[in-house]
């Protein structure tokens, strides 16, 4: 190991700038350097991306990374080339001639790091590239969902352990934020782990965040409340598109700087708040749980959800971007007594009526025109609202039922896909000196590309068509027919921006009383899904158990009350309150009888019980057990409500 570890720190040094890893990363990354089968499971934030990316430089060969989050790969590849990492990816919505180009690109050793989707694993033509690619570490990100007991399965994910057994020798590298036992054990089993002995996990606990619940009867109110008191920048996270809106105006109509985020918004849009929430120009992003993921801002000292996630999975993710630097910050849950029931209406959303699931099914192939056992093998971009509108099936129903069908087999279903414009100049450099009748617009657009997007002749590079516009001081409708002019001209090969779910088909149509949803992918899910949002309810709303310890328990991590939970600080005010009380009772007790004894031996004549009330300032009702206690003992006589010495 000594030999490795002077390489992967002037790695580190040279391509990320630190001196040191975060806990437990070394660790993972030595143990997959010798070879071994390696689950990492580090919570948001702990830096899981450097676990394989410093072995992918270390190696010589081709690191395959598969990844659920089809809409971060971009983000990823480019974050890599900045470092001066050769990176690659993979997915749907590219053209088959830019797949051909990546895969030859990694053949000639010119990509270190391939990001692809797990349905990508399943193209007819991925079978011949294995053969020719040098694959010396595969990488399962998100790797909870290739269990069938994680919150997020997907049926996709199976088909990397078709990958596994092609490459026996090659090591694995799975890697998580948030498993239960039984997901861990089943990951391990999934992927045919060698040896089960290199588990890496660093505590669920975040010390430094405060976990609250506050129930409220009215959340906006209550959001306001908070950020008023609690300084720095925050997350609010709610389940609605809209919504975010709404919240956003109403904060910003209350002087506090807010932006909203949500999958609907454009490539350009997302960057341009994420990008205003990250210098501070925002304060305060309200969003849905699309933005969080691959976002790496430390000093996030408050995650406030607005509406309650289906799993402590999710919460756990969404709450830790809180905090990454380590100082003190929030974590707080709005709830209403409303939420219990919305927590339980949601398992009827997510595993609507078989029947109901087998309708969608016919109508699905009926939108696409797909005929009784055909279909097998095609991709279809979806529009989905287009089809919940023609059916008038309500979205959140509609949903639900193609992701049980996906787990099914019956089709990849990828909603999350935003392919932004590409471009590859398909003429040679000398034939553009002799190329003629463009139009001036159409030429501006052509000397534009070739200043700006040098690498267009190797690859195909993404563009903005509203940069371009800008700049160029033309509409953006002029760029692009002047780009389709030249694709007709077979100067480029031009794809514009695309914004679909995709529907790739693993088997033909076939009919209703064919199409079966096993028991492992409706009924054991929905008892599954039912688990997980009755931990969410514990953890939400019983208000006598450490949050802490609900949440770790559930992961089977054992702990002790955290201390700085709403919970725990709850008690130990309470605890608090009644020390002082007892202490104050046990003092008070000891003075009064002390100065009512003296009172008393200074009204030989007798005082009333009142008088003794307004000498000590006190009321008569807490003087009154005193001054029995005395008369029982012998030390003052009452006569008529008169105190008299004894």
């Amino acid at each position: 190991m000594s030999d490795t570890n002077p390489s992967i720190h002037t790695l580190l040094k040279t391509h990320w700038g630190y001196d040191s890893f975060r806990p437990m990363q070394e660790e993972i990354i030595n143990s997959v350097l010798d070879g071994h089968d390696t689950l990492g499971l580090l919570p948001t934030g702990g830096g899981k991306s450097i676990t394989f990316q410093i072995p992918a430089l270390a190696l010589n060969g081709l690191t395959v990374v598969v990844t659920p989050l089809i809409s971060l790969m971009k983000d990823q590849v480019d974050n890599l080339r900045r470092r001066g990492i050769r990176a690659g990816q993979l997915n749907h919505a590219m053209k088959r001639s830019e797949s051909e180009l990546v895969l030859k690109r990694c053949e000639l050793g010119k990509i270190k790091i391939l990001y692809l989707s797990p349905e990508k694993l399943r193209s007819p033509n991925m079978e011949a590239w294995w053969n020719i690619l040098d694959v010396k570490l595969i990488v399962v990100d998100e790797a909870h969902c290739i269990s069938q007991w994680g919150y997020d399965f997907r049926p996709s994910y199976l088909k990397i352990g078709e990958l596994r057994a092609r490459f026996p020798k090659t090591p694995v590298l799975a890697l998580t934020a948030s498993a239960t036992p039984q997901v861990v054990d089943d990951i391990m089993k999934k992927l045919s782990f060698r040896d089960r002995n290199y588990c890496f996990r660093l505590s669920f606990t975040r010390k430094n965040i405060s976990y609250v619940a506050r129930h409220c009867d009215f959340k906006d109110t209550e959001l306001l409340h908070i950020l008023s008191r609690v300084g720095g920048c925050g997350i609010v996270y709610t389940r609605s598109r809209k919504r975010t809106q709404e919240l956003a105006a109403f904060l910003a109509s209350n002087d506090i700087s807010a932006d909203y985020y949500h999958a609907g918004l454009s490539p350009e849009e997302k960057n341009e708040r994420q990008n205003r929430w990250k210098s501070g120009e925002t304060r305060v992003m309200v969003a849905t749980n699309a933005f969080g993921m691959g976002i790496d801002k430390p000093d996030v000292r408050i995650v406030i959800h607005h509406d309650l996630p289906s799993s402590l999975e999710e919460y756990y993710q969404e709450a830790g971007r809180a905090g990454r630097d380590g100082l003190p910050s929030w974590a707080v849950m709005l709830t209403t007594k409303a939420d219990k029931a919305t927590l339980t209406r949601r398992l009827s959303e997510t595993y609507p009526d078989k029947e109901v699931i087998r309708d969608i099914y016919d109508k699905l192939f009926v939108f696409f025109g797909v005929g009784m056992g055909e279909g097998f093998g095609k991709n279809f971009e979806f529009q989905f609202g287009k089809f919940c509108q023609r059916w008038e099936f309500k979205p959140v129903i509609a949903d639900s039922a193609l992701r049980i069908l996906a787990q099914a087999g019956y089709f990849d279903y990828t909603d999350d896909l935003v392919s932004p414009s590409r471009l590859f100049m398909t003429m040679p450099r000398r034939a553009l000196y002799d190329l003629q009748g463009l139009s001036d617009e159409t030429e501006r657009v052509l000397q534009f590309i070739l200043r700006n997007y040098t690498g267009i002749f190797a690859d195909y590079e993404q563009i903005q068509e509203p940069f371009i516009a800008s700049s160029l001081e033309l509409t953006e409708r002029t760029v692009y027919e002047a780009l389709l002019r030249l694709r007709k001209m077979r100067v480029i090969d031009y794809t514009p921006r695309k914004r679909a779910p995709y529907i790739y088909l693993l088997r033909s149509r076939e009919p209703l009383r064919d199409v079966v949803l096993p028991k492992q992918v409706y009924e054991m899910r929905r008892k599954l899904m039912e688990a997980r949002l009755d931990a969410m309810k514990r953890f939400a709303f019983d208000d006598y158990i450490c949050r802490v310890e609900t949440m770790l328990g559930y992961f089977g991590e054992k702990t002790v009350p955290c201390g700085t939970c709403d919970v725990c600080r709850e008690r130990r005010r309470l605890e608090n309150l009644h020390h002082r009380q007892e202490q104050s009772a046990h003092v008070s007790t000891e003075v009064m009888t002390e100065a009512l004894t003296f009172i008393v031996n200074q009204n030989p004549a007798g005082i009333t019980i009142a008088d003794t009330s307004l000498r000590l300032n006190m009321p008569v009702e807490n003087i009154l057990p005193t001054i029995r206690n005395l008369a029982d003992s012998g030390l003052v006589r009452i006569i008529d409500n008169n105190l008299y010495p004894a």
